[in-house]
């Protein structure tokens, strides 16, 4: 499956790119256990974060922030299989789980849930 990691990113720092980054982090760690369970990790801000580089972003919350982080995710989740939601509070990642929920994708909140392939 393509499994679609969902959490808080921005959520809680303040748009302190420190705490931003570690937040990336924590969803980066269920990366490599989803691949190793014969799955595809995917993060939104993996594909998100270069292309606010080239669309000139420069802070969270400006227009090209706002163009492009959440709907990047809403149309990765037209590809994804699944949603792996994992702990925090994320606006985001909750309206992630509500889209996928619409769509009929299975929706883990531990990474224990997630079947091997």
């Amino acid at each position: 499956m393509l499994i679609l990691i969902a959490g808080p990113y921005r959520s809680g720092t303040n748009d302190n790119p420190e705490l931003m980054r570690r937040n990336l982090a924590k969803l980066e760690a269920a990366a490599l256990p989803l691949f190793r369970l014969g799955h595809i990790p995917m993060i939104g801000e993996w594909v998100a974060l270069p292309l606010l580089q080239i669309a000139g972003s420069k802070r969270p919350g400006d227009k090209a922030y706002e163009e492009i982080l959440y709907p990047v995710a809403h149309r990765l989740l037209a590809k994804c299989d699944a949603v792996l939601r994992l702990e925090g509070a994320s606006q985001g990642a909750d309206e992630d789980v509500r889209i996928a929920t619409e769509r009929g994708l299975k929706v883990y909140y531990r990474l224990e849930d997630v079947p091997a392939a």
